[in-house]
C-alpha cells in the first residue's frame, strides 16, 4: 500500500466515522472544571518568590513534570502539562520552555486534573493545568548564571536569559532570548591491563568541553470571542561545542606518547509551529503544523605523537548531517454516546542526509582518506497515522479512556545498501483514572506503542576516540511494545503528597548492537526484551508540626530489564538502560525573612554499554551534593549562591575489549578515574 493511498483512505474513514456517530448540539470542548482534583493559587508559592510559571510548577507537591518524548511526530499527548486547558503543540519548544516564558504575575491558578477525563487523547494520571491571564502591558524577567570550577576550567560568564511577555484580554505573546553555556573539565589517571591483568600502560589525562547554545524563541496566542484559538511559535538556536582531551601515556614496552583528541560541532536549527482550534459543525477541529530543521557539521580528530622519531598516528572523521521533520495533524473532538470523542489524522515526513569522510594517517604520518562504505547516505520516512479516542465516566469517581489506531510508514535509504520498505503497525491504549477518595487517585494504562527509529543507526559511523566502527544497516524496523503503567497519588493534606508509579514493558524488535551479514556490527533489531520498574515522588511539609518553612522532596526510580544477547545467546540487561535514579532536596525558608537555604543531592546509574567485542561502563563514585543560600529580595531580585560537589564525586570509566567475547578472551582493559573539583555558581533573577 502506498503512502498516498493510506492517507486518502484514512481521511475518508475519519469523515465517515464522524458522520455515522453523529455529534450533539453543543461543542465538545470539555470544561476542565469537572476534572479538577486540586487547585493551587499563586499565594501558595509566595514563599518561593517565583518569577515564572515554571518556578511554580516545579514546586507543586508530589508532582514530577513529564516533558514527554517528542520524537515521533506529534501523536497523542505524552506530557502531563497543559496551559489554559490546551496541549502544548511544540517539540524542542516544549512545556518547560513554554512555562519558563510565562511570568508568575500572569498565573491565575494551577489545577491538578484527571487526565483520562479530558478530551485530549493520550492523557492519563495526574495532569497539571496552568491557567493564565494577561493583565495588559509588557513585563519581563531575566536570569544571569555565572559559574566556575576549581579544576582550572575557564570561568563561565555567558549563561543568561531575557524574556518579555505582553498582550491583552484575548491576545498573549512571549519572546525569549537566551544563551545556555557550560565549561566542564576533569583530570585523573587511567590504567591499561592485558588479558592476564598485567599493567601495560599508565596514563594521566585532562579533559575539557565547552558549549554555547544561543537562541531566540517566541509565541503568540490569539483567542476570539467565539472561542477559536490560534497559537504561533518559533525558535532558532545554535549549538557550538568543543571537546579536548590530552592523554600522557607511559607504555611498559614502548616510548612515552601524547595523544590529543578534539571534537567539534557547529549546529544550527530552527522550529516553527502553528495550531488553530475552532468550531466546526457540532464539534471542534484543531489543525496543527510544524517544521523543524537541523544542520550539524561535526569533526572528531585524534593524534598520537611519540617521543622518538616515529611519525604521528591517528585519524579524522568529518560528518555533516542535515535533518528535518514536517508534521501536519488534524484533531476533531465532539460529544456522542455519553462521552467525548477525538478523531485524529497525522502525516509526517522526516529525512536525514549525511555526508561523511574518514581519513587515517599513513606510515609517513600524513592523512589519507579511506573508503568506508555507507558513511554517506540519505534516509527518509513518510508516515501517516489515524487514531480514534473515546473517554467517558463509568461512575462519579471512575473515568475511562480508550484509543485505537494504526500507522503506515515508508522508509527509504539511498546508497549501496539502500532500499524502500513499508510497515503497518496497530497502536492504542485503554486507561482508567479512579478517584478512590478525596485524597487518593489511581491511574492504570495499557498501551500498544510503536517506537521511533534513530536514522543515524542506518548509516555507517566511526568513533575515533574509542576505535569503534558501525557499518551500515538498512534492515532496521521500528520497535513495538506493550506498556502497562500504574500510578497512585496520595495527598497528605498539609503534610504534602506522595506518588508511586510502576511499569512493565514487553518489547519486540528492540534495537541493540548486532552482527551484520558480510562483516562488522551495527545497531539492529533483537526479537524481544522486557523492562520493568518503579518510582516514587514524595514531598513532605513540616509546617503542621511547627517547623515553619521546612520542605523535603524525594524522587527515586529503579529499573530492571533483560534481553537475549545476539552474540552469546545469554540473557542480560538492555545495553545502556537507565538503572537507578535518586534525587533529594531539603529546603528551609526562614519565616519572617527573605532568606532560604538548602541542600540538593542526586545520583544515577546506567547498565553497561555492550558491543560485540566490548563492554564499557561509565558510573559516578557517589552522589553529587550541592548546598545553596538564597535571598529573595535584593533590590527586587532573587540571588542564589551555591557550591556543588562537596563530597568529591568522581567518575569511573571501565572498558574491556575482547578478542572473543563468547569465550571471554580479553585483549585489554582500561580503568579511568576522573575528578572535577567544586562548582561555584551564582543565579540572579529579576522582573521588570
Amino acid at each position: 500500500m502506498s503512502f498516498d493511498r493510506f492517507l486518502h483512505s484514512s481521511v475518508l474513514g475519519s469523515l465517515l466515522a464522524v458522520a455515522v456517530l453523529g455529534a450533539p448540539s453543543q461543542s465538545s470542548a470539555q470544561s476542565t472544571e469537572s476534572s479538577v482534583r486540586q487547585v493551587l493559587a499563586p499565594s501558595d508559592f509566595a514563599r518561593f518568590a517565583p518569577r515564572t510559571a515554571l518556578d511554580m510548577a516545579r514546586q507543586v507537591p508530589g508532582f514530577p513534570i513529564d516533558e514527554g518524548e517528542s520524537e515521533r511526530g506529534f501523536g497523542q499527548a505524552d506530557t502531563n502539562i497543559l496551559v489554559n486547558g490546551r496541549r502544548i503543540s511544540g517539540k524542542s519548544n516544549g512545556p518547560v520552555n513554554v512555562l519558563g516564558r510565562i511570568p508568575a504575575d500572569d498565573v491565575v491558578r494551577l489545577e491538578i486534573l484527571d487526565g483520562a477525563s479530558l478530551d485530549i487523547g493520550g492523557l492519563s494520571g495526574q495532569v497539571l493545568n496552568v491557567v493564565t491571564a494577561t493583565g495588559g502591558g509588557i513585563s519581563g524577567q531575566f536570569r544571569y548564571s555565572p559559574e566556575g570550577r576549581t579544576d582550572g576550567v575557564p570561568f563561565r560568564w555567558g549563561d543568561a536569559a531575557f524574556a518579555l511577555s505582553g498582550g491583552s484580554e484575548l491576545t498573549e505573546w512571549t519572546l525569549n532570548i537566551s544563551n545556555e553555556q557550560a565549561s566542564r573539565g576533569a583530570t585523573g589517571p587511567e590504567l591499561v591491563t592485558d588479558g592476564s591483568g598485567v599493567v601495560t600502560d599508565r596514563r594521566e589525562e585532562d579533559f575539557e568541553n565547552f558549549f554555547d547554545q544561543p537562541g531566540i524563541a517566541g509565541s503568540i496566542t490569539k483567542v476570539w470571542p467565539s472561542g477559536n484559538v490560534l497559537n504561533l511559535s518559533a525558535e532558532v538556536n545554535w549549538f557550538l561545542f568543543e571537546l579536548q582531551e590530552r592523554s600522557r601515556r607511559n607504555p611498559i614496552d614502548d616510548v612515552e606518547q601524547t595523544r590529543d583528541l578534539v571534537e567539534t560541532e557547529d549546529e544550527f536549527n530552527f522550529e516553527i509551529g502553528a495550531d488553530y482550534d475552532f468550531s466546526l459543525g457540532r464539534g471542534r477541529l484543531k489543525l496543527i503544523g510544524l517544521h523543524r530543521y537541523e544542520d550539524s557539521p561535526t569533526e572528531a580528530r585524534v593524534r598520537t605523537d611519540f617521543s622518538d622519531e616515529r611519525p604521528p598516528t591517528g585519524s579524522v572523521f568529518d560528518r555533516r548531517a542535515e535533518e528535518a521533520e514536517t508534521v501536519l495533524r488534524a484533531e476533531y473532538t465532539y460529544n456522542a454516546l455519553g462521552g467525548d470523542w477525538q478523531w485524529s489524522l497525522e502525516g509526517t515526513h522526516n529525512f536525514l542526509d549525511i555526508d561523511g569522510t574518514l581519513s587515517v594517517r599513513d606510515d609517513t604520518g600524513e592523512l589519507v582518506q579511506v573508503e568506508l562504505p555507507g558513511v554517506s547516505s540519505r534516509v527518509e520516512e513518510d508516515r501517516a497515522e489515524l487514531t480514534a479516542s473515546y473517554s467517558h465516566a463509568l461512575t462519579d469517581r471512575l473515568q475511562m479512556q480508550y484509543s485505537l489506531g494504526a500507522e503506515y510508514s515508508e522508509i527509504r535509504q539511498s546508497g549501496l545498501s539502500g532500499q524502500t520498505r513499508d510497515f503497518v503497525r496497530p497502536k492504542g491504549f485503554v486507561s482508567a483514572n479512579w478517584a478512590a477518595n478525596d485524597a487518593l487517585d489511581v491511574a492504570v494504562q495499557l498501551e500498544r506503542q510503536v517506537g521511533q527509529l534513530r536514522f543515524f543507526d542506518f548509516i555507517a559511523s566511526v568513533n575515533v576516540n574509542q576505535d569503534r566502527v558501525n557499518v551500515s544497516n538498512a534492515d532496521l524496523v521500528p520497535p513495538q511494545s506493550w506498556l502497562l503503567t500504574i500510578q497512585a497519588q496520595q495527598s497528605l493534606g498539609d503534610w504534602g503528597s506522595v506518588t508511586l508509579s510502576g511499569f512493565f514493558e514487553d518489547i519486540t524488535d528492540i534495537v541493540d548492537q548486532i552482527p551484520i551479514e558480510g562483516g562488522g556490527q551495527a545497531p539492529g533489531n533483537v526479537d524481544a526484551a522486557e523492562r520493568w520498574g518503579a518510582s516514587t515522588n514524595l514531598t513532605l511539609l513540616f509546617d503542621p508540626m511547627g517547623w515553619q518553612g521546612l520542605r523535603i522532596d524525594l524522587d527515586g526510580g529503579y529499573t530492571r530489564s533483560n534481553v537475549v544477547d545476539p552474540l552469546t545467546g545469554a540473557e542480560r540487561p538492555i545495553s545502556d538502560d537507565d538503572y537507578l535514579e535518586f534525587e533529594a532536596t531539603i529546603r528551609q525558608d526562614f519565616s519572617g525573612t527573605q532568606w532560604a537555604a538548602g541542600i540538593e543531592m542526586f545520583y544515577s546509574e546506567q547498565r553497561p554499554s555492550i558491543r560485540l567485542d566490548e563492554i564499557s561502563l561509565n558510573r559516578p563514585t557517589r552522589p553529587f551534593t550541592r548546598v545553596f543560600l538564597e535571598n529573595k529580595d535584593v533590590w527586587g531580585m532573587t540571588l542564589r549562591g551555591s557550591v556543588g560537589n562537596l563530597n568529591d564525586r568522581r567518575i569511573e570509566f571501565t572498558r574491556t575489549i575482547f578478542d572473543d567475547r563468547v569465550a571471554n578472551e580479553i585483549a585489554f582493559s582500561e580503568a579511568r578515574l576522573r575528578e572535577f573539583g567544586l562548582l561555584i555558581r551564582l543565579d540572579i533573577e529579576g522582573n521588570f
